[in-house]
This record gives C-alpha cells, structure tokens and sequence, in this order.
C-alpha cells in the first residue's frame, strides 16, 4: 500500500508508538529528515510523538496533523559548570516524563547532546533506544564533557545510526559493530511550518546564470572560501553570479567580504526560501565548499534537481554521493584553488554541466524516501 508516495509497510505492534526527540525543528538538515521520518512513519498508521527540547516557536519544517507534538522549551545558556549540571537534570527530567507519556514501544533521538540526555531520561523504563548522529564526530569538537558522556552512554542505546561508512568506523570504538547500523538520509520535501522563527523569503529574481550554494551561514560551511573561488574563477565572466540559499550568523562578514572581493553586485543572499528547489532547478551549478558534513543534504538536494556539482571531497558524504566525473566534480578538501579551476571548467563546457546534471538525478532513486524508510522499518523491527 502506498500513501503519498511512501510505501507503507506492515507494521509491526512492537513499533506501532514510536517516539522521536529531536533538539528543535529548525532549519536544519537533521531537523528536515526528522521532520520527514515523523510524517512518513505517520502515514504508515504508527502512532508518532516528536518531542523537541526547544519550543515550538523555532519550528521551520511542519508536521503532519497525525503527529503528537510536544515541545519542553528548556533549552537555554547556563551560568557556569553547577548551574549547566543542574539545567541539564531539569532537561532529563522533563524529558523523561515526555517520554513515559507517549509510552512508545521505541524511541529515536537526532544529534549528539540530545542522544546523551534522551538516553539517561529512558534509563529503566525498559524501551529500545535508537541515536542517530547527523555529523561526522570526528571533524566536530562537543568539548570534553560532552564527548566523555556521549562515550559513556551510547552502549545504552539498542541501535547507533549514522549516515555514511566512515562514520560508522568511528562508532564502531564506541558501541559494538553489530549495533551500528548506516542509513542515509532521503531526498524529501518537507513543506515549511506556516509560522517559523525565521520569516521565509520570497523566490528572489535570479540571474540569467549562476552558482548556487545552500546552507546555514556558519564557519563550517566554508561560504568563505566559495567566495573567493568565485571571484578566482570568474574574474573575466562577469555574467555569472553566486546565489547562497540560507541564513544565519556570517551573514554580515560575508556580504563584507564580497564588497571587498568586488563581487557584492554578483552575490545574492536571500535568505531561507519556501521552497529551495525553485532556484536549484534554475542553476548553472551547485558548489558545496564545507569543512566537514554529516551528510550533505544541500548536495543531494541540488543533485535531485538536476544540477551539475562540484564539491570539497570532505569528511564525510560527498564522496557516497558523487561518482568522480560521471554524476558531479570533488575536488580536495578546503583546496579554494582547486575549487576555482572546477566551477570555471564547469562554466565553461555547458554540455558537460548537462550531462553531470543529467546524471546526478539518479539519486532520486538510490535515495528515496520509501528507500530509506525501508531501512529505518527494518531497524526498526530487529528491536522487537
């Protein structure tokens, strides 16, 4: 049986009620394919609870009407090491009682310190516990506490899910191999929440050609060095632009660094758009110039549309994604040089753009959403 678009398998009782904790619906990779899990899962006929630590108020992906939403809202900065101690038992606390209220047969939690405190909240309450992390820990620094504790509490979980191979060598250190289970993410759309934390942009006016790049504007996302390949890149094409897709802190270094590159008359930065696609299906092609991913669901989205990509080969997801020369571009980590040389070959042989493009949209079957639910469902029913 299918319900829109999602083959809906039979369902097991053991996990009929499932119950997943996520640290907000914000806009966000791990957010948007938890997002999707809770929807899909809905449409299958299990009873689902998504329990967030922050409130309701930063939800940018909407859930289907089928989904029990909690929300604790305790989620805050702390005044020193005693008094993060003590904020950190209230979220255990309140997060315990959620969690015995939705009674669930199972439970899955997203991201590193969620996983930690939705572990101690489930200690003795005799469910299986599944974490999944959506970053490759070993690019990514939680401080010693945090990553102490998270040594310390994974071998409570039942399942470790991670989204690519190499970040299950690292969980292997951790938790037994057996318990380690590797799920990619899926191409899905989630239909932004009507009223979200941050305002949603319009589709801009897009340039005749362009670059286009997506994500949060963090450090980690490394927009600062596609700026620079870009300019590199097309400092005699002046009919080409950059359009980065997202939002966040950097944004003001950023539109400062592209004043003082020259380029500021060619970048665009609109912000979050509704419906992202809209501008992929448009580009010339897409840069992804991260230090590091979990797994880059901006690449696998812009692949699914269609565009020719050229992408850092770094840790970890590119490389499950993009088959060298044939569906897209890697080139060496952090490499701005490289990076240039890539974007303007690439602008310079539109049928090759075409025919990487053309290629790319594979991934719209090797990760669909009734493929990967596939997955999760038969984790799912190794825990009865």
């Amino acid at each position: 049986m299918k319900r829109n678009g999602v083959v809906a398998e039979s369902v097991p009782h053991s996990a009929r009620r499932l119950t997943l904790v996520v640290t907000s619906l914000e806009a966000g990779g791990a957010e948007r394919v938890m997002a999707a899990l809770a929807n899909a899962w809905s449409q299958e006929g299990r009873d689902v609870t998504l329990i967030t630590l922050h409130h309701a108020r930063k939800d940018f992906f909407a859930l289907s009407p089928a989904v029990t939403r909690l929300q604790l809202d305790v989620l805050g900065s702390s005044q020193g090491v005693a008094d993060a101690v003590m904020s950190n038992i209230r979220r255990v606390r309140a997060l315990r009682q959620a969690i015995r209220s939705s009674a669930p047969h199972a439970v899955i939690a997203f991201t590193d310190q969620t996983n930690v405190l939705t572990l101690l909240a489930t200690r003795g309450l005799r469910v299986p516990v599944v974490v999944s992390e959506r970053i490759d820990p070993t690019s990514h620094d939680i401080g010693r506490a945090w990553k102490a504790a998270r040594r310390w509490a994974y071998p409570m979980a039942r399942a470790v899910v991670v989204q690519t191979e190499s970040v299950a060598n690292w969980a292997r250190t951790i938790v037994p191999a057996a318990r380690v289970r590797v799920i990619p993410n899926p191409v899905a759309s989630i239909r932004p929440a009507a009223i979200g934390a941050r305002s949603l942009m319009p589709l801009p006016e897009l340039p005749a050609n362009f670059v286009a790049a997506m994500g949060s504007l963090g450090v980690r996302k490394g927009f600062d060095r596609l700026l620079r390949a870009f300019a590199t890149a097309t400092s005699d094409r002046p009919g080409w632009s950059l359009v980065i897709l997202g939002e966040g802190e950097e944004r003001t270094a950023l539109e400062a660094q592209a004043a003082s590159l020259g380029i500021s008359t060619r970048v665009m930065l609109p912000g979050l758009i509704e419906y992202p696609g809209r501008v992929l299906e448009r580009a010339g092609l897409f840069a992804l110039s991260s230090s590091s991913e979990g797994f880059p669901n901006a690449l696998l989205e812009a692949m699914s549309c269609g565009c020719a990509v050229v992408s850092f080969d770094c840790p970890s997801g590119p490389a499950d994604l993009v088959q060298q020369g044939i569906n897209g571009v890697l080139v060496p980590p952090n490499d701005e040089d490289a990076l240039a040389a890539a974007i303007r070959s690439l602008i310079d042989d539109p049928a090759r753009r075409a025919a990487l493009g053309a290629a790319a949209r594979d991934v719209n079957r090797r990760y669909s959403l009734a493929a990967v639910m596939h997955q999760w469902n038969t984790l799912l029913e190794s825990l009865a």
